[in-house]
């Protein structure tokens, strides 16, 4: 593992220490997911303590997306409807979503990341699924949304060397997070993982997190699938080949069988909704 100076650890760990923690709720809803003896009912009063967490999950389940056959009116019935998995992973998506800061002096195109981010969650969630049937793919899913989220950081916190590194990027061709080791010192990974660290999300999902460009880190379930995902992810957007990625990945992630189309078109959808009212 690549060693960085104190100064340099020292600096990215302030920036992270400036960035807003998750809401309180979800926070504690993380918690008692750890417990496997934990009662829906206990999750869904956590949720149900915070208005406009709740708000905001009635209104993405009871949009077209979900299609209910009745309107849902409380997070209890949620549970009941969708599943514990489901509404928690509502609750990360739109806890996520909220810290995002709507403008930042490096110029980053904040939606455009966004989009990215709720691709690789539900592409990350997907393939954990068919990886681990009877696992809970919400590691995966938490790690595919924040799994560049040090990019956030370094627009908020570190704009004018973070714009340098966008541009040399764009300039020379190179993929962003060997411009960030060029300009900063070391990538939106490293930042990303220090945050999750400060989050105090579990090893698995920092793992990924942080070695998500790392082509000889042989990691988790959860590091594959986001792994994969970030490279899927590129076929929303026309990109189709599988090519580049590391052997131990594409290994393992054969046993997934093929993204379809009609796939790839609810990962959209899901983004898109998630995007119009998580952020609303």
């Amino acid at each position: 593992m690549q060693a960085y100076s104190e100064e340099l650890i020292r600096k990215f760990d302030a920036a992270a220490d400036k960035m807003p923690a998750f809401p309180k709720s979800v926070q504690k809803v993380l918690e008692l997911a750890k417990n496997i003896d934990c009662d829906a009912k206990d999750i869904a009063a956590v949720i149900e303590k915070d208005p406009v967490m709740t708000a905001k999950i009635l209104k993405v389940l009871n949009s077209p997306y979900y299609s209910l056959p009745s309107k849902i009116t409380s997070i209890n019935r949620s549970i009941v409807y969708l599943g514990f998995n489901t509404v928690k992973n509502l609750a990360l998506g739109i806890a996520s979503i909220g810290v995002l800061p709507r403008v930042n002096k490096a110029d980053f195109d904040i939606q455009q990341y966004l989009n990215h981010s709720l691709y690789v969650a539900g592409l990350a969630r997907m393939l954990y699924g068919r990886l681990s049937p009877k696992g809970d793919s919400t590691e995966s899913y938490i790690a595919g949304l924040l799994h560049d989220f040090g990019k956030v950081v370094f627009a908020q916190f570190m704009a004018d060397e973070f714009r340098q590194a966008l541009e040399l990027s764009k300039s020379e061709g190179i993929p962003l997070y060997l411009a960030e080791r060029k300009i900063l010192g070391a990538d939106h990974c490293l930042m990303g993982s220090m945050l999750a660290e400060k989050w105090q999300f579990p090893d698995a999902l920092i793992d990924a997190i942080r070695h998500h460009h790392d082509e000889s880190y042989q990691g988790s379930d959860t590091l594959v699938c986001v792994v994969a995902a970030n490279h899927l992810s590129k076929r929303i957007d026309g990109e189709t080949s599988m090519a580049g990625l590391p052997d131990f990945v594409e290994k393992r992630i054969a046993a997934a069988g093929e993204i379809t189309e009609e796939d790839v078109s609810q990962i959209k959808m899901e983004a898109e909704m998630f995007s119009r009212i998580g952020a609303s």
